[in-house]
């Protein structure tokens, strides 16, 4: 049922591009710390090569990627034909502040609240049955996040960043602004 693949190929990147949501989990090192899993929407996933990913990351809570790199992205698919996919690989993030961001980001929406954008070197490409995975109809957007950031204004979301990113749950360093 499963199969393991060398890279994405279109069949693969279209499965993956049709999802409205992906779960993406990170962990520290020592085994005292948390798991981090974390739901992902938006217009926010993009394939940048065949072993390549990223995604927008917008103000949130999880900023655990930065100590040793590991992550896995996980796709289900909701709607149509059972199927799981999970993005193992080595992350990296790329702060909005850092040169390279503007390159990268010019591939996303601009939202005001984003944050980062996580690069993902893949090491293992899967898939699974996904035969337990609910059927879920897709609605749309829910627009809490964008009026919460509009309401936080610049300043607002600035201050959340320092105050809320700069630490992971574990007490890691996050982001730097």
């Amino acid at each position: 049922m499963g199969k393991v693949y060398t890279e994405i190929d279109d069949k693969l990147a279209k499965t993956i591009l049709d999802q409205h949501v992906f779960f993406v989990a990170t962990a520290p090192l020592g085994l005292e710390g948390n798991i981090n899993l974390s739901p992902k929407g938006l217009d926010s996933f993009r394939i940048l090569g065949p072993t390549t990913v990223a995604y927008l990351d917008v103000i949130g809570s999880g900023v655990e990627l930065k100590e040793n790199g590991r992550i896995v992205l996980m796709f289900c698919m909701f709607e149509g034909t059972p199927n799981v996919i999970r993005l193992h690989g080595r992350g990296r993030v790329v702060e909005a502040h850092w040169p390279e961001f503007s390159k990268l980001s010019a591939q996303f929406p601009v939202y005001e609240s984003t944050r980062a954008l996580i690069i993902v070197e893949l090491t293992r490409i899967s898939d699974s049955c996904g035969f337990g995975v609910p059927l879920l109809k897709y609605e749309g957007e829910r627009d809490q996040h964008f009026s919460w950031a509009q309401k936080k204004g610049r300043d607002g979301l600035r201050t959340y960043k320092q105050e809320k990113n700069r630490r992971s749950i574990d007490g890691l360093p996050g982001l730097a602004e």
